[in-house]
């Protein structure tokens, strides 16, 4: 958002407030580019829809959230673009009312919490066993819950002083084992059989996300369209990966990059701040540009307002399916649709526009609405999240 006006909101609310009371006739000359993208039957349709909704037309506010538009009986958030000389470029309206979330504690501080009590249970438990037996089957399920953990969670991301306390735990877990010898042996077999299958289920459990595969393939593989270390924050099977509920993003992956250290960030630096962010992102085929998008402003780190949730990005049709890149930097996109492009040409920069809470690259492929396995020439095994991938030079 830009610096608000006299009043106290954004230029985006004034001018989109502005559209929503306005007499159709008016849409073309106020939103030239809006209404014929859309047309004006389907516009009249969103919009008077959206007024049922909510009971009219009556105010819009900017929030953290957005930009709301209010009446009588609900709510809805909006976006929407202004040109410099007031014209509104591009407009989304939710359809569903809108609610204001609970105060709640924070997910990665309850995450944290969580973590932390359970790893520091079993460490006790580990102490006060009663006997060798006792010490192994409770050893095995300690076991367990950290390949679960490390399997399915993408530990680099984790914030610094929860990485390090739940590795203090497993050290603490393994020093108990000084006591073993003074310990009794024990014939507590079934609490052994359960902690053993616990740990057999969890690898099961990790493998299984890790090596999962579609089998709907690509027509070839993709060239990987990033350089240097890229992490795989969300890849492979739904325990794994948030996209798995979405058809046509099934197998999508999001990629963040390390920095010279491994770690994705520096602190205190903002979007600038993030390995990731203005990092070039090329072309992973040749195709037919048939969706761009430049004009979304980035989120800030950690936050989400509403926005095209593919915020700034380029789709290429490569004449069997479609590879989505999302996420984009504001004034990076270099195509436009209806553009050729070749494997290796430089499309935009890394950024955080759209439904993005840190600066990565979204990547997917689809055909006929199916998300697709994917492939990249020179990556060999499958993407999954945790795992970091090296992208060499693909300059075409």
């Amino acid at each position: 958002m830009r610096d608000p006006m006299p009043g106290g909101q954004p230029p985006e609310a004034h001018v989109l407030a502005r559209f929503l009371t306005a007499d159709p006739e008016q849409w073309p000359r106020l939103a030239p580019r809006v209404t014929e993208a859309v047309g004006m039957a389907t516009l009249e349709r969103i919009v008077h829809a959206t007024a049922a909704r909510i009971g009219g037309f009556g105010a819009v506010t900017d929030g953290p959230d957005g930009l709301i538009v209010s009446g009588s009986t609900g709510r809805v958030r909006a976006w929407a673009r202004v040109a410099p000389d007031g014209e509104l470029t591009g407009l989304r309206i939710e359809g569903a009312p809108y609610t204001p979330p609970r105060r709640r504690l924070p997910a990665h501080l309850a995450w944290t919490v969580c973590l932390v009590l359970v790893v520091a249970w079993n460490v006790l438990i580990l102490w006060t066993a009663a006997d060798r037996t006792a010490w192994t089957a409770d050893l095995a399920t300690l076991a367990a819950f950290y390949v679960v953990v490390e399997g399915c969670g993408a530990p680099a991301l984790q914030p610094r002083p929860l990485r390090r306390a739940v590795e203090a735990g497993a050290v603490a877990a393994l020093a108990s084992a000084w006591r073993l010898p003074g310990l009794p042996a024990g014939d507590g077999r079934f609490g052994l059989a359960v902690g053993f299958v616990l740990l057999a289920a969890a690898g099961w459990l990790v493998a299984a996300a890790r090596l999962h595969r579609r089998r709907a393939p690509l027509s070839r593989p993709l060239r990987f369209p990033l350089e240097g270390a890229w992490y795989v924050v969300q890849g492979g099977g739904p325990a794994v990966n948030h996209h798995a509920r979405l058809p046509e993003q099934r197998v999508a992956l999001d990629l963040v990059a390390l920095g010279r250290y491994g770690s994705r960030t520096r602190p205190g630096r903002g979007l600038t701040g993030y390995a990731a962010y203005g990092r070039q992102v090329r072309s992973p085929c040749d195709g037919r540009v048939v969706s761009a998008a430049d004009g979304v402003a980035d989120q800030r780190p950690g936050e989400i307002r509403y926005q095209p949730p593919y915020g700034n990005h380029v789709f290429l049709d490569t004449g069997r399916e479609i590879v989505k890149l999302a996420h984009l930097r504001p004034g990076s996109v270099t195509v436009a649709e209806g553009d050729t492009v070749r494997a290796g040409q430089v499309l935009g920069e890394v950024g955080n526009s759209g439904n993005s809470t840190e600066p990565h690259l979204h990547l997917h492929a689809e055909r006929d609405g199916v998300g697709l396995d994917l492939e990249f020439e020179g990556v060999s095994g499958r993407l999954y999240r945790g795992r970091t991938v090296r992208g060499r030079t693909v300059r075409g």
